[in-house]
């Protein structure tokens, strides 16, 4: 496993954490307090405190990373959706290990699938 922080629940989710995607170096979980039907935390493995350090990556994981990202809301059935990243405690950020928000509404397409992302499978 990349480097990892005891102290870190999102080093401890990457690890242990019900993934509903999971690709080499990066997973994503469903956020506990959602702000839209599909609410998705997409963190990196390594630890890394904020997207300020984003440069500790290899540039080949950082398109990995951000392919997986697309990869995982076109399987959560988003068309279209929101990406964040809060850097900072003033910007919100809480956990400080790296991590992106995924936020969108399913297509109808996906309706069917309301609210259980299982569906989504290991990338």
């Amino acid at each position: 496993m990349p480097s990892q922080h005891d102290d870190c629940l999102f080093c401890r989710l990457a690890h242990d954490g019900a993934h509903v995607a999971s690709t080499k170096g990066f997973v994503a979980i469903k956020d506990i307090n959602p702000k839209a039907p599909v609410h998705l935390l997409i963190i990196p493995e390594r630890h890394v405190d904020s997207f300020r350090e984003i440069g500790e990556f290899p540039a080949h994981d950082v398109k990995r990373m951000l392919e997986f990202v697309a990869e995982t809301a076109r399987d959560a059935g988003l068309e279209d959706y929101r990406i964040e990243v809060n850097v900072g405690a003033p910007a919100g950020q809480t956990i400080f290990h790296l991590h992106w928000h995924l936020l969108g509404h399913r297509t109808a397409a996906h309706s069917d699938q309301a609210g259980d992302l299982t569906a989504v499978t290991e990338l």
